[in-house]
């Protein structure tokens, strides 16, 4: 299985691991940017690539190996948002068509993650399409977040790409930029990819991962338990369990045939 250092694919990758060793199945998660993945799972060197984000963020992806991998129509999580964020004390900037106007305090500069990422080819697109004077630098989460809690913390200005499902919006007082072109787009919807055949040679799992459904209290239960864990110096795999221990019914659920 495919894992992206998001919190969130953190926390459903450890999750997933458990359930199926679980159930007698042996797992490895590997460390791939997506890009990778996609290529990974077309030369069936990897099984599942457990989020995809569509329409808009991964839609490249889906493009370029829509005929060599299975990209799931169930979906796992409906509620997911993406766009430009800035703290909420930065009253003067509330569109993306404000931050030209504020580059000088924001060093024209989108302080980024993962190079390659779906969200990050959308910024570059939306960068180009409203005519910014800005940079986009690209770093890991984990960094961009760093930077986002360290300009918090001196009421400096900065703006990044974040989603929802992440508790930084838990964490931090935050809020998104209006996209008035909506190269964002609305909703997004988390899937799920798999490799060719998968589904024949795993027919259970396959059928299990399209059982997959998460609210949003599920999914920032999973993060929060995950996130402890890895505070406190355990294995996120230990908050997964957690999480499992205290909603098996639902993931008894997923595990019908």
């Amino acid at each position: 299985m495919g894992q992206i250092s998001w919190e969130e694919n953190i926390a459903v990758t450890n999750m997933w691991k458990s359930i199926l060793e679980e159930e007698g199945y042996e797992v490895n998660l590997h460390l791939l940017d997506i890009a990778t993945q996609m290529s990974s799972l077309e030369n069936d060197e990897l099984d599942i690539s457990p989020e995809i984000w569509l329409p808009i963020q991964d839609a490249e992806y889906v493009k370029q190996y829509d005929d060599t991998v299975n990209f799931s129509e169930e979906t796992w999580y409906d509620n997911a948002k993406v766009g430009l964020v800035v703290p909420s004390y930065m009253d003067h900037v509330n569109s993306i068509e404000d931050l030209n106007e504020n580059k000088e305090s924001l060093d024209q500069e989108i302080t980024g993650f993962d190079a390659g990422a779906g969200t990050m080819l959308v910024v570059e697109d939306v960068i180009e399409e409203y005519d910014l004077d800005y940079e986009l630098t690209s770093s890991s989460e984990a960094a961009m977040l760093t930077e986002l809690e360290q300009a918090i913390d001196n009421e400096e200005d900065i703006v990044v790409p974040l989603w929802n499902p992440h508790r930084a919006f838990s964490e931090m007082d935050l809020k998104y930029l209006d996209d008035p072109q909506n190269l964002f787009g609305e909703a997004e919807k988390i899937h799920h990819a798999t490799r060719s055949n998968f589904d024949e040679d795993y027919p259970e799992v396959d059928q299990w991962m399209k059982n997959w459904k998460m609210d949003d209290d599920q999914i920032g239960e999973l993060m929060s338990y995950v996130g402890e864990a890895e505070d406190n110096d355990e294995e996120p795999i230990e908050g997964a369990e957690k999480w499992i221990n205290e909603n098996q019914e639902v993931v008894d659920q997923w595990l019908e045939k």
